[in-house]
């Protein structure tokens, strides 16, 4: 495929799934995500300078595809069940960010998703990630004059003066790429809170820690970084990750990205094919694809229905580390 058609199919990917309210979206890294979803009646205001995606009341999404995005449909194994995901990847070579590791003004924030937001200042956290920008933003004076006292020294650091004050200013969170960005309008939970139905951030120091691109549960081709993911409707779990009866029309859905966008060795192996020695997939993937398709092979067969199949399943990924 020529790169000018393996760009009319990615933008053809990516303008699908923004149509679809059901489909839910990611920008970070092990450790640090910024997530997009929207209601199907919420109110949605398109971008006005030619980007891709759309801004509501609680977030924006901003595209910019370019021939070096590969998507990489997946799905991961869980203890009694599976996620799935369309990870947006780029070369290792072409995805680096600025990697600062202290908190630095950044100025205005011009590529701002609504033209209101272009002239409040955005200040990088200095996080010290590979293919994302961890960024905060805000047009508050006072908010602004805490971020400067913290410009120089690492967002962790105790003496830091934004730590303290990060949650009481809830700035909005700003996750920028290499292909995009997702901008976060929410408050930020306090302590002991939980993260809003909605547009929503993470940034946990433990996983940080790892220098980890993505979980290593996640079958990403070598010489790959996932920078951000699309999360297409679950057939049996809702964007809350609530359950919904078994849906086969999403199962198949999912299948026609696997078949187009899936690591050929992984869909092989998921579908009976066996574990070729000189693979340069893992042992690991490998089995995680034979999981998944018995236990959708089962759904299929309709032998038992979500609730008792997947009872006391945990969808964070195990051993994700």
């Amino acid at each position: 495929m020529t790169p000018s058609a393996h760009l009319d199919a990615v933008t053809e990917l990516l303008r699908g799934a923004l149509a679809d309210p059901g489909t839910a979206w990611s920008l970070g890294t092990f450790g640090a995500i910024a997530e997009f979803m929207r209601d199907p009646d919420e109110p949605v205001q398109a971008l006005a300078d030619g980007r891709m995606g759309m801004a509501t009341a609680r977030g924006a999404i901003a595209l910019i595809p370019n021939a070096d995005l590969r998507p990489v449909a997946y799905e991961t194994a869980l203890a009694l069940g599976w996620n799935h995901a369309v990870a947006l990847c780029l070369p290792s070579e072409a995805c680096a960010m600025s990697g600062r590791s202290v908190v630095t003004e950044l100025g205005p924030d011009r590529e701002a998703a609504r033209a209101e937001n272009r002239e409040d200042v955005l200040f990088d956290l200095g996080l010290g990630l590979r293919a994302v920008d961890a960024c905060v933003r805000t047009g508050d004076p006072d908010a602004v004059a805490c971020l400067r006292a913290g410009v120089g020294r690492p967002l962790f650091d105790p003496a830091n003066p934004i730590g303290p004050r990060l949650v009481a200013m809830s700035p909005h969170r700003i996750f920028l790429a290499r292909i995009g960005r997702i901008e976060v309008y929410a408050p930020i939970p306090g302590p002991g809170g939980t993260s809003p139905e909605g547009p929503h951030t993470h940034v946990l120091p433990k996983l940080l820690r790892q220098g980890r691109t993505h979980a290593a549960t996640t079958p990403i081709p070598a010489g790959l970084v996932p920078c951000a993911g699309l999360h297409p409707p679950h057939p049996y779990k809702d964007m809350l990750g609530q359950r919904i009866a078994f849906d086969v029309a999403r199962l198949d859905a999912f299948r026609a990205l696997l078949d187009r966008w899936g690591d050929p060795d992984w869909v092989a192996i998921k579908r009976g094919a066996p574990h070729m020695p000189d693979s340069p997939l893992s042992s690991r993937h490998a089995q995680g694809a034979r999981r998944v398709a018995e236990i959708q092979a089962r759904l299929r067969r309709g032998e038992s229905n979500v609730p008792d199949l997947l009872l006391d399943e945990n969808d964070g990924e195990a051993d994700e580390a």
